[in-house]
């Protein structure tokens, strides 16, 4: 599929899934624009730079969901200290974790979060050490998220254009919400672009806009 008719499909898409060669987006979210409840939501970055790619389509995302009404809590993992999880099991997995770090700061807003937004780069084909991180210690409070019925959507970038090396972290990421048993109402895979700042010039930032502001 030619790059423009891409661009083309996707400006017309609100509620469904639009998908091509050189990237994918879905939005599944199905409210109506004038019947919305305010939610609580959690938007994790993985990037260690500031300026970085998959930090600008989270700016996005916050953006277009604060139009909406909603609240945003974002949480930088890469410039916060999260200790990695040793699995002692102290916390049973719904309990106090041993480590006094900058996820006590995060774990209200997760708890409390009505939707989880992961956004990412790939770093040797999987998400973010600096994410994966902050994520294995979901551990502590599973039993309190947990088939918490929320929502979650996620948001890669990657240098490279092979759409089969986005399949990795992409079936993480489905795998985690189906265990957890929240609902997927957005993905959006921007590959080609490695530079800090390149993602400006395409289409995903609008993606990123309209996904938040859909919801």
């Amino acid at each position: 599929m030619e790059r423009r008719d891409f661009l083309k499909k996707s400006l017309l898409v609100t509620a469904g899934i639009a998908v091509a060669g050189s990237g994918v987006m879905q939005i599944l979210a199905s409210n109506k624009p004038n019947n919305k409840t305010a939610m609580k939501i959690v938007v994790l970055t993985g990037s260690p730079r500031s300026n970085g790619n998959s930090a600008y389509l989270a700016e996005q995302f916050i953006k277009g969901a604060r139009e909406q009404g909603h609240e945003v809590f974002r949480f930088d993992c890469a410039f916060k200290h999260v200790e990695a999880c040793r699995a002692c099991n102290r916390c049973g997995m719904n309990g106090n974790c041993i480590f006094n770090d900058d996820f006590i700061e995060l774990r209200p807003h997760l708890i409390e979060a009505d939707m989880v937004v992961f956004a990412t780069p790939m770093y040797y084909f999987g998400i973010s050490a600096q994410m994966k991180r902050v994520i294995d210690r979901f551990y502590a409070i599973n039993g309190q998220i947990k088939g918490a019925h929320k929502k979650a959507a996620f948001m890669m970038t990657y240098a490279d254009t092979a759409k089969a090396e986005a399949e990795p972290m992409l079936l993480h990421y489905r795998t985690l919400i189906n265990y957890l048993g929240w609902t997927s109402v957005g993905e959006i895979v921007a590959p080609g672009v490695w530079t800090a700042g390149s993602i400006r010039n395409t289409a995903y930032p609008q993606q990123a806009y309209r996904l938040g502001k859909n919801l």
